[in-house]
């Protein structure tokens, strides 16, 4: 195995060139951008808070007949799965062009009273709780169904955004650096983008021009940056010291190059647990024929016994699902059911990669590493998520009378790409340590079997069931 994998991309001159020129016109558009931004927190207040007051629409009412069909289709059918996607392939630019709570709590935070941030908002776990929670109790109330859960669950992190923002943003965005529910997935996939901002850090030391300071919202310190996980590409600091500029890389070679004593371990614990867990349980629980066969069984076993609470709706919308209107009424049981799926899934996948993980570190002898091969398999995860964001999508689409005829196969072609790349950042990752040879490649076995599980988890959704 050679050591020298996944360089920077050759690009040639006149196409660096122009990359460069455009993170320029960013940074000398940033009115256009906030104007931008502001536009889409305009419409995002729109589509968030007038669909709960507007009841619920007909049943065979189309997106373009009613406004919370559309609000439900342009949130959960085009806005999440496709902020997925631009993140793998451009970063974090959402964040820094059109997010509405990164607009929101940054203004917030010009204005507020200018606290200092306490100890307990900078840690580094919040992004994995975050995740995992709004993620559960999203399918305890149809968050993708409804329009008052959606109020709930996006309203409430938008609340959260401003009062921190308000309370101790100091102008920066401590929302979206420490407390935003998907901060952490997107550092995560901005990792595998091939558009980034490159610092050349020789550079900044040879420049001996002074600069006017760089208010950096999401707090990168911007001299030492080499990863993209936290930049929102903005492109504000574009041209700074002439020694930051937009580039091109090979995807996935951040990840790559990544030392195991660098790996986040609580952004690796998302994509384990979380990623690859719980959200693979939370896209599948709805589909999956042994949580319906369970569910049965247990509710003929409690009637049997007279133990009929457990089978009593909560008639609390906010608490599970209660819309009897459409027949969509959850009751203690379901919610019970619904979690426990969800979480046995994430036990059992997180495990599974877990174990496989760290067996690969044993047979390398590199301390950290299960850390590290954690990031090889972001393209896997971040694509899967896709996936099950997209059969919202799909959903909606067959419900308008489209032709999905082309899904089955576009979703093994993701899957396999998913798979495919994840495999090959694992053995160019591999191949960069010093181990002997040997160890090297014992370790390509347990790194792909732990893509093995999910991978048939997916499969298995999409093919038997």
């Amino acid at each position: 195995m050679t050591a020298r994998v996944f360089p920077i991309y050759p690009v040639a001159p006149p196409r660096a060139a122009r990359l460069a020129a455009l993170g320029d016109l960013l940074r000398r558009h940033q009115r256009a951008i906030l104007a931008l931004q502001w536009i889409v927190v305009a419409a995002y207040l729109l589509l968030v808070s007038v669909p709960p007051f507007l009841g619920l629409p007909p049943e065979r009412a189309g997106i373009l007949d009613h406004l919370t069909r559309f609000a439900q289709f342009a949130f959960w059918g085009v806005w999440w799965p496709f902020v997925i996607l631009s993140v793998i392939a451009f970063g974090r630019a959402w964040c820094g062009f059109l997010c509405p709570e990164g607009a929101l709590t940054e203004w917030a935070s010009r204005h507020g009273a200018n606290r200092r941030p306490p100890r307990w908002l900078r840690w580094s776990g919040w992004p994995f709780v975050a995740f995992l929670t709004t993620t559960v109790y999203g399918q305890m109330v149809s968050v993708y169904e409804y329009p008052k859960p959606a109020l709930l669950i996006l309203g409430g992190s938008t609340f959260g955004a401003l009062a921190v923002g308000f309370l101790y943003g100091r102008g920066k965005r401590l929302w979206c650096r420490h407390l935003c529910p998907v901060s952490g997935v997107f550092a995560i996939l901005a990792r595998i983008a091939p558009l980034h901002f490159r610092v050349d850090q020789e550079v900044w030391v040879r420049s001996g021009a002074r600069a006017a300071p760089i208010n950096c919202a999401p707090l990168v310190h911007l001299k030492t940056m080499t990863s993209a996980a936290e930049c929102h590409m903005c492109g504000r600091c574009s041209g700074h010291k002439d020694a930051i500029r937009l580039a091109l890389r090979a995807p996935g070679s951040e990840v790559v190059q990544g030392a195991a004593s660098d790996a986040s371990a609580w952004h690796a614990r998302l994509l384990v647990w979380g990623m690859l867990g719980v959200a693979t349980g939370a896209f599948q629980w709805s589909a999956s024929p042994w949580l319906v066969a369970i569910k049965q069984r247990l509710a003929a076993w409690l009637v049997e016994r007279d133990a009929l609470v457990p089978l009593a709706h909560t008639g609390h919308w906010w608490l599970l699902t209660h819309y009897p209107e459409t027949n969509d009424v959850f009751s203690w049981l379901d919610g019970i059911m619904v979690v426990g799926y969800i979480a046995a899934t994430a036990l059992a996948l997180g495990a599974w990669v877990a174990l496989w993980l760290a067996v690969a570190e044993k047979t390398l002898a590199i301390p950290r590493a299960r850390y590290a091969l954690a990031f090889t398999l972001t393209p896997f995860a971040g694509l899967t998520i896709f996936l099950g964001l997209f059969a919202v999508t799909t959903t909606q689409l067959a419900a308008e009378g489209f032709n999905l005829a082309w899904l089955p196969a576009l979703r093994a072609l993701v899957l396999a790409a998913g798979a495919a790349w994840s495999l090959v950042l694992s053995i160019a990752w591999i191949a960069r340590q010093r181990a002997p040879r040997a160890r090297q490649f014992a370790a390509i076995a347990p790194t792909s079997l732990a893509l093995a599980l999910p991978v048939c988890t997916w499969l298995v959704q999409f093919y038997l069931w």
